[in-house]
C-alpha cells in the first residue's frame, strides 16, 4: 500500500456547527418553506434508535438557542439567516474571564470579567461576537448574553458559617464564586465540612449564586470522603442505575455452541494475556502459532462485547453515557456492570470467551503477509502479569517461554521500525501510590513501561492500526468513502515548538525544527538525551503540551504521534465506548451493509472525546490529593527540588523524588521585589537580579499541605 503524506491542514471543520448539527441545517434547506416536526428530521437522516433521536433532539435545541433555526409552531423548525451569536462552552478563569470554546472556530472566544453574565464552568451559553478592531486581531472577543444551559447544578465544596450564624457560605476550590446559603438551607451543615450544594437560583445584581445544601459529605481529611467528593464533582456515578444491573444479570453469558460455530474457532491455539497484577478486567489476549511455510500466525484477541451490549438496550445507554471508565487513585469507576466487565466479556484463564479478532500473518521480520478480521471463540490457557511476562523475557524460565520471547522479539522489531518511520518516543512516566488498607498513601513510585508492557502495546497498536486500513481503503490501497470512528492527532503547535526550542537550550540541548521527519527524530533524541536527569519530567511535560491533543472523529486526518495515516481504538471496547463504535461499524462492513451516515457517529465522537477529557481531570484530581495527602508527615522538612513553572504570583517547584509540586508565592520570597519575565519564564529579583527560572534547581521547605485546596505550599530555603 502506497504510503500517503500526512495532512498539514487540520480537518475540515464547519464554522461553528456539528457535523450532525449541519446535516439537520441541510435538511431544513431543502424544505425552506415547510416547517418540519423531529420525526420527520428524524426519517430524512435516517435515524431509527432512541440514542440518534436523542441526539437529534438535543442538537435541535443548540440550533434554537444559537438562532440558526426557529420554531415556527409548536414542534416545527424552520431554517434561518445566520448572526453574529454563537453559541459554545464557557471555560472560566481564576481571575474572572472566561474562554467560549465554540465548535468549528480555530480560537476560543474571550470574554473579559465582568461581561460572563453568571456564568458557571462548562456552562452551554449564547455569546455575542464583537467585530474585529483591526484585521491583524487574531483572537475573537465577546460577551455572554444569555445561559442556555448550566452544565450541571450541583458542586461540592467546603461550608464554612457566616457572621452571627445568619447565613453560610460554600467555597469552590477551583470556582470562582461562592456560593451564598440563607440559614433555612444550611440543614446540619458544620463548618468546614466538605458538602454538596445545588445551584436554587442567582439573583439579578448578586454577586454569589444562592444555594441549598443536600449532602453533608464529611472530613476533607477523610480520604474516601475527598474520592466521593471528586465523584460527584465530575459526574461520575459511582454505582449503576438497578435497571442496568438488573438487564446485566438477565444477560445469558454462557458458550452457546451454535453460536461458537459460526465464528472462527481458535481454542486450540496457544493464548494468554498480560496484564497489570491488579487487573480484573482482561479485554485483550494474543495468541500465536508457527504456520508450515514458516511464518507466524498471532492473533490479536479483544473481548467481544457488543456481542452482549445491543443498541438500544438499558446496558448500551449507560455505557455511551459514561462513554469510558475511570481510574481514581483507589477506585475504579467501570463503563459497564462488573458480570460483564469482570466476567462474561473478561478474557479470564481456562475459559471459552467470544472474542472479535484480528489475525496477523507475518514473517521473521515482522512483515505483514496476510490479514483477517472477524468474530471468533478463544481460550486463554495462563494469565500473566506483567512482571512475570517480563522475567521470562529477561531470561527466567517459565509458562510459554518460547512464545513469549518470539512475541517479544516481533514486537521490538515492530517498534523500530514505526520509531524509524518517525513515531515520537514519549516514555512518560506514571505516579502510583501504596495505600495501607483505609486507602491512606504509605509511600509514591513510579509506573514504569518495560519490554512486557511495550509487547503488548505494540500488537494493540498493529490491531488498531490495521483495523481502521481495512475499512478505509479498498483491495487497491485508495480511501474510500466508509464512515468509521478514528483516534486523530494533529500536528503540534508551531509556537509551541520554537518556545520549546529556546527554552532548552538554557540545558544545553537543542531542538531541529523542520518537516515532519526532522521534527520528529530531533524530539526523540531529545527525549534520549534527558533521561535519568533531574530536568527529565519538566522537558517532557514541555515536550508533550507542544502537541496536539488525541480525539475521536468521522474525518480521518492521521495520527502524529504514531505516524499512522489511519488508526482507531478497536482494542479495549469493556472501557471505552468508541472501541464498542469500532466493532460495530467493522461488523457491518464484513456483513456487507453500506456506509452508514457520518453525523450520528460524529456527535458521539465529539461526546466521547468530552468524557475522556473528564475522566482524565478527575484522575488527575485524584493524584494531587494523594500527593498532598502523602506529603503532609513532611511539613517542615526539606528537600531538593526544581522550578517546573513560573507566574507572576510564583513559581511551581517539583520534587524529584515523589514528582509532588507545590507553589512558592513571590510574596513571600524573601530580600527582594522580584519581577515577573515572561519571555524567558522567570522571576528576577529588582535589586538583586536574582533570577528564579523555569528548570533551575532549588532548595525549599515544605510549609503546609492543603487537603482543600489540594495544593503545597513551599518556601526557598537558603543554599
Amino acid at each position: 500500500m502506497p504510503r500517503r503524506n500526512f495532512k498539514n491542514t487540520k480537518a475540515k471543520k464547519d464554522k461553528n456547527i456539528t457535523k450532525f448539527t449541519k446535516s439537520i441545517i441541510e435538511v431544513l434547506f431543502q424544505n425552506p418553506n415547510k416547517p418540519l416536526n423531529y420525526k420527520q428530521i428524524a426519517a430524512a437522516l435516517n435515524l431509527t434508535n432512541r440514542i440518534d433521536t436523542e441526539l437529534l433532539i438535543k442538537n435541535l435545541n443548540v440550533l434554537l438557542a444559537d438562532k440558526k433555526i426557529s420554531e415556527v409552531e409548536r414542534g416545527k423548525y424552520k431554517i434561518n439567516a445566520t448572526n453574529d451569536y454563537m453559541v459554545g462552552i464557557a471555560d472560566l478563569t481564576s481571575s474572572g474571564s472566561a474562554y467560549i470554546m465554540i465548535d468549528g472556530l480555530e480560537q476560543d472566544v474571550f470574554v473579559q470579567k465582568g461581561k460572563t453574565r453568571n456564568a458557571l464552568m462548562g456552562d452551554t451559553v449564547r455569546v455575542y461576537v464583537y467585530p474585529k478592531k483591526h484585521a491583524n486581531q487574531s483572537r475573537a472577543e465577546g460577551e455572554i448574553v444569555e445561559i442556555i444551559e448550566r452544565n450541571k447544578t450541583e458542586f461540592t465544596g467546603i461550608f464554612e458559617l457566616g457572621k452571627n450564624g445568619n447565613f453560610g457560605f460554600v467555597t469552590m476550590q477551583n470556582g470562582n464564586h461562592d456560593f451564598f446559603i440563607p440559614k433555612e438551607k444550611i440543614k446540619n451543615a458544620q463548618p468546614g465540612e466538605k458538602v454538596v450544594v445545588r445551584l436554587t437560583n442567582w439573583p439579578e445584581g448578586s454577586n454569589s449564586p444562592f444555594g441549598e445544601i443536600t449532602q453533608i459529605l464529611g472530613s476533607p481529611d477523610d480520604t474516601d470522603v475527598e474520592i466521593h467528593a471528586i465523584l460527584l464533582e465530575y459526574d461520575l456515578p459511582a454505582q449503576f442505575p438497578e435497571e442496568v444491573e438488573e438487564e446485566a444479570n438477565q444477560l445469558d453469558t454462557s458458550i452457546d455452541e451454535a453460536e461458537a460455530a459460526r465464528r472462527r474457532d481458535m481454542r486450540n491455539i496457544t493464548t494468554f494475556t498480560i496484564d497489570p497484577k491488579d487487573a480484573k478486567d482482561f479485554d485483550d489476549a494474543l495468541s500465536i502459532r508457527k504456520l508450515e511455510n514458516g511464518n507466524w500466525e498471532i492473533g490479536v484477541h479483544i473481548a467481544d462485547v457488543t456481542h452482549y451490549v445491543r443498541p438500544g438496550s438499558l446496558i448500551e445507554q449507560e455505557a455511551y453515557k459514561r462513554a469510558t471508565s475511570v481510574y481514581l487513585v483507589d477506585r475504579v469507576v467501570p463503563m459497564l456492570p462488573e458480570v460483564l466487565s469482570n466476567v462474561a466479556c473478561s478474557l479470564r484463564p481456562n475459559e471459552d470467551k467470544y472474542t472479535f479478532s484480528g489475525v496477523f500473518e507475518m514473517d521473521d521480520n515482522a512483515k505483514i503477509v496476510k490479514t483477517w478480521f472477524g468474530r471468533t471463540v478463544t481460550h486463554s490457557d495462563r494469565r500473566f502479569t506483567y512482571e512475570e511476562a517480563q522475567e521470562i523475557i529477561e531470561g527466567k524460565d517459565g509458562d510459554f517461554k518460547d512464545e513469549i520471547l518470539t512475541l517479544d522479539r516481533l514486537a521490538k522489531t515492530m517498534r523500530q521500525k514505526r520509531m524509524k518511520y518517525g513515531a515520537v518516543n514519549f516514555d512518560k512516566v506514571e505516579v502510583k501510590f501504596d495505600l495501607d488498607q483505609t486507602h491512606n498513601p504509605q509511600g509514591i513510585f513510579f509506573k514504569i513501561s518495560k519490554d512486557s508492557n511495550k509487547l503488548i502495546e505494540e500488537f494493540m497498536l498493529l490491531c488498531n492500526k490495521k483495523v481502521s486500513e481495512f475499512i478505509s481503503l479498498d483491495k487497491h490501497g485508495k480511501e474510500n468513502a466508509n464512515t468509521y470512528i478514528y483516534r486523530v492527532h494533529d500536528d503540534p503547535n508551531p509556537d509551541k515548538l520554537l518556545d520549546l526550542k529556546n527554552f532548552i537550550r538554557q540545558f544545553g540541548y537543542e531542538l531541529e525544527i523542520g518537516d515532519r521527519k526532522t521534527t520528529i527524530n530531533s524530539m526523540n533524541k531529545l527525549l534520549a538525551e534527558v533521561k535519568g536527569k533531574p530536568e527529565e519530567n519538566m522537558v517532557e511535560t514541555l515536550a508533550m503540551r507542544t502537541m496536539a491533543k488525541a480525539k475521536y472523529t468521522t474525518e480521518n486526518i492521521g495520527h502524529y504521534g504514531l505516524a499512522f495515516d489511519y488508526y482507531t481504538h478497536f482494542t479495549s471496547p469493556i472501557r471505552r465506548y468508541p472501541d464498542m463504535i469500532a466493532h460495530r461499524l467493522l461488523q457491518d462492513y464484513l456483513d456487507g451493509k453500506k456506509s452508514p451516515a457520518a453525523a450520528v457517529y460524529e456527535d458521539k465522537a465529539k461526546h466521547c472525546s468530552s468524557r475522556e477529557k473528564i475522566a482524565a481531570e478527575a484522575e488527575r484530581e485524584s493524584i494531587k490529593y494523594m500527593q498532598v495527602k502523602y506529603m503532609e508527615q513532611f511539613v517542615g522538612e526539606t528537600f531538593d527540588a526544581f522550578i517546573t513553572g513560573v507566574q507572576d504570583y510564583g513559581i511551581f517547584v517539583e520534587i524529584p523524588e515523589t514528582r509532588c509540586e507545590g507553589l512558592i508565592r513571590s510574596r513571600a520570597m524573601k530580600g527582594d521585589h522580584f519581577v515577573f519575565d515572561e519571555k524567558n519564564h522567570a522571576l528576577i529579583g529588582k535589586r538583586t537580579r536574582v533570577k528564579y527560572q523555569l528548570g533551575s534547581p532549588v532548595r525549599i521547605k515544605v510549609l503546609n499541605a492543603d487537603l482543600i485546596k489540594k495544593q503545597l505550599d513551599f518556601e526557598l530555603v537558603d543554599a
